[in-house]
């Protein structure tokens, strides 16, 4: 039984049609392999050649290829990575895509034979298994068709079952797989295919048996993925020159054509700002990635995980999206996140942006908390009232003393944070003021907030902060009798004063809105039910005027109060999704004044 192959001239082919043994086989290739060492390498050519893709094989060579590959399963001790470099080659190029379930079940018992007969192959045969995360390019098409959808189930259960089974055999095994799967990831310059199946089985891995392990891992690599995808998406240079223009309202699609319409420059030049990534490949990965990621969120939320995935992306959020100066969509994550489990994953998120703002941290993380947490809070649907007031009510005791340590002149470059967060306030109260002042309770709470004496300050918020946003919060303010005074304001209504550009301007990261309306169509459609738009908010100057008393009753309930103030009971979010979000009210105009400038969506570069 033992007999030297150099010695005996049978092939492995002539062993299997005269029916010798799996145990006669195992022999056979076993003294292959030895007498590779004794420089007698004929049988063991054979046997490499038995692996080695073919264009097309017959049925017998499909039999002799499953043959071989149970026979080297029990003689993988013998496999040695130096003298059998040309065999592990063979085997690793063998794409179980191309093979019906026989060849992928003994190629697998291959795989996790040779995994745990040696620590030193663990790396190689998980690199195998990974490699298979995708199939090959010609593949592709197939997968539209049943018989391919029936090919992936085959392939990807048995690749995620096997990564099972050798991490059970090899406990280290889980570690050793993270930094794979993160370094084979498709770049942003592969083909969308690529990168969506890719990272289908890296959200597999981080929901399935060895998810507690490599899930701290696949979502922050995800992220990261997103974030190089999200600052790729450029713009045309005529775009950059309409900016000013385009960010002047909030446009969703127009369902239907628009005929002899008054504004119809205006409608063309919102419905750019969608119609610009149409066709934007990069764009398009992005926004396949992110409904990805959205999916996977539902499914932790149906399975009681979302709060643990959730503290493994905030982390990630802090490390990569909140400083990425040119993020547009990726953030929405964190949003969709938040929409799924407002009482715990919502008020997480606010708070620790709060705390960001509020600590001592680098300045430019500190600017960037408060415009997540202002945009956040102005557009999440689902926050309740309570949660608004009291984190307004931070930001506001933050900034009242910071002017009673600093009694200065204006100056926008030496205090960017306080700057940073008056605007965060005022714009958070361009979306919130009316809400607020409706409820009795929090009409008194906001009232009593020292608003007033800090716009009133040296430092001067006012003539720094972004003036479209200056100018709505003071029109808001005016009416709902904000101020205790009847001095008025002194307010210089320019679209960009030195002083504000002094502060950042159109290119710096205070005017960052960072949750303004997503533009990718498919990500909208799960992100839009959870969101306000400018034209769902009924501000204080709307022609039902607050009364003196308030609407509303002290054991109303906040998150109805919060409906109310968005459109009333029964929204019809397509019409609201039909109109221009900020336009000209004619309605509202102070006799001959003209309408305040619109608030603009984030103008940092790049960003929409």
């Amino acid at each position: 039984m033992g007999r030297e192959l150099a010695n005996d001239k049978v092939e492995l082919h002539e062993m299997e049609n005269d029916d010798f043994s799996d145990l006669e086989l195992i022999y056979h290739v076993r003294d292959a392999l030895i007498s590779v060492q004794m420089g007698n390498r004929g049988n063991y050519e054979e046997l490499v050649g038995h692996l080695l893709p073919k264009q097309r094989r017959t049925a017998d060579q499909v039999a002799l290829l499953v043959t071989t590959l149970k026979a080297l399963s029990g003689a993988v001790s013998y496999i040695d990575i130096v003298h059998h470099e040309t065999l592990i080659f063979a085997v690793s190029r063998l794409s179980m895509w191309n093979y019906g379930t026989d060849v992928m079940d003994a190629l697998l018992e291959l795989i996790i034979s040779l995994a745990a007969s040696n620590g030193k192959y663990v790396d190689l045969c998980l690199d195998m298994l990974v490699r298979n995360f995708v199939p090959p390019p010609y593949f592709i098409e197939v997968l539209k068709q049943p018989r391919g959808i029936t090919r992936k189930y085959e392939v990807l259960s048995r690749v995620h079952a096997a990564l099972k089974d050798i991490a059970d055999l090899v406990p280290l095994a889980p570690m050793r797989l993270s930094p794979i799967v993160v370094q084979k990831m498709p770049n942003v310059f592969s083909k969308e295919h690529e990168i969506v199946i890719y990272v289908e089985n890296m959200l597999r891995l981080e929901s399935g048996a060895i998810g507690e392990i490599v899930g701290v891992t696949m979502l922050p690599a995800l992220v990261d993925r997103m974030i190089e995808l999200d600052v790729e998406i450029g713009w045309d240079g005529n775009l950059q020159d309409e900016a000013k223009d385009l960010f002047d309202m909030e446009l969703e699609d127009v369902a239907e054509p628009v005929d002899d319409y008054e504004n119809d420059d205006m409608l063309s030049k919102g419905s750019l700002r969608r119609k610009c990534l149409q066709g934007n490949l990069v764009a398009e990965k992005l926004d396949s990635l992110m409904v990805l990621t959205f999916e996977h969120l539902e499914s932790c939320q149906s399975s009681g995980r979302l709060a643990q995935v959730f503290d493994v992306l905030l982390t990630s959020f802090q490390k990569t999206v909140l400083n990425a100066y040119k993020s547009k969509f990726t953030q929405f994550v964190m949003f969709y996140a938040c929409a799924l489990d407002p009482e715990e994953c919502g008020v997480k998120f606010a708070t620790v942006l709060a705390d960001l703002f509020i600590s001592e941290v680098a300045l430019i993380t500190r600017m960037s908390a408060v415009a997540y947490l202002a945009s956040y809070l102005s557009r999440a649907k689902f926050l309740s009232a309570a949660l608004v007031i009291s984190i307004l009510q931070r930001l506001l005791s933050w900034c009242y003393e910071y002017t009673m340590l600093h009694d200065v002149d204006m100056n926008p470059l030496e205090h960017q944070v306080f700057y940073s967060g008056c605007q965060a306030i005022m714009y958070l109260l361009c979306f919130r003021m009316r809400s607020l002042m409706d409820v009795p309770r929090l009409k008194i709470q906001l009232l009593n907030m020292p608003i007033e004496p800090i716009l009133k300050h040296k430092l001067s918020p006012l003539t720094v902060c972004l003036p479209t946003v200056v100018e709505e919060f003071l029109r808001q303010a005016k009416a709902a009798h904000l101020f205790t005074t009847s001095e008025s304001f002194v307010f210089n209504d320019l679209l960009e004063s030195d002083i504000s550009r002094a502060f950042g301007g159109m290119d710096r990261l205070d005017m960052f809105f960072p949750f303004d309306p997503c533009l990718l169509k498919k990500s909208d459609g799960y992100i839009h039910k959870y969101f306000i738009y400018w034209s769902m908010v009924r501000t204080t100057y709307d022609s039902d005027d607050i009364s003196d008393e308030g609407s509303g009753s002290e054991s109303e309930n906040d998150d109805a109060m919060m409906m109310g103030s968005y459109g009333g009971k029964g929204l019809d979010i397509e019409s609201v999704l039909n109109r221009m979000s900020i336009t000209p009210k004619s309605s509202l105009k102070y006799g001959n004044e003209r309408m305040p400038s619109r608030i603009r969506p984030s103008t940092s570069p790049e960003s929409l």
